[in-house]
């Protein structure tokens, strides 16, 4: 998948300051196709409504964490190929992160420009079918 502004981005967090600040990173890097979900739950739902061209979660987002949520969505045929950002408090969550398949992390505090980096990965990067 190659990055367009077009792009639908779905932002997962249950802290609305968090998403607006993510919402407004990515308005200024050209973004303006965002949807929100306050838990994985919800952000399931929409995704299963829906194809996102990439979901930036909290790792601990709410009833359904963001492990839990990258678990179920790589699990869903639908779904599994679908580039996943994960937002981490601290160096410890990064691992985990990378053990849950994600595409890539944004340790927080994150800035525009260490958005716009993960997302042009995420987005460039092609997941094989297993």
């Amino acid at each position: 998948m190659i990055a367009h502004m077009t792009t639908p981005i779905l932002i997962v967090d249950d802290y609305n300051i968090m998403v607006r600040i993510v919402r407004n990173l990515l308005r200024q890097l050209g973004f303006a196709n965002v949807d929100e979900a306050s838990d994985g739950q919800a952000a399931l739902a929409k995704m299963r409504a829906r194809p996102y061209g990439l979901v930036i979660s909290n790792w601990q987002a709410g009833a359904m964490s963001g492990r839990e949520l990258v678990r179920e969505v790589r699990a869903d045929a639908r779904l599994k190929h679908t580039p996943m950002l994960m937002m981490t408090p601290a160096e410890g969550a990064q691992g985990c992160a990378r053990e849950a398949d994600v595409s890539g992390f944004l340790p927080k505090p994150f800035d525009a420009a260490q958005l716009h980096r993960q997302l042009i990965a995420a987005l460039t990067f092609q997941r094989v079918a297993a």
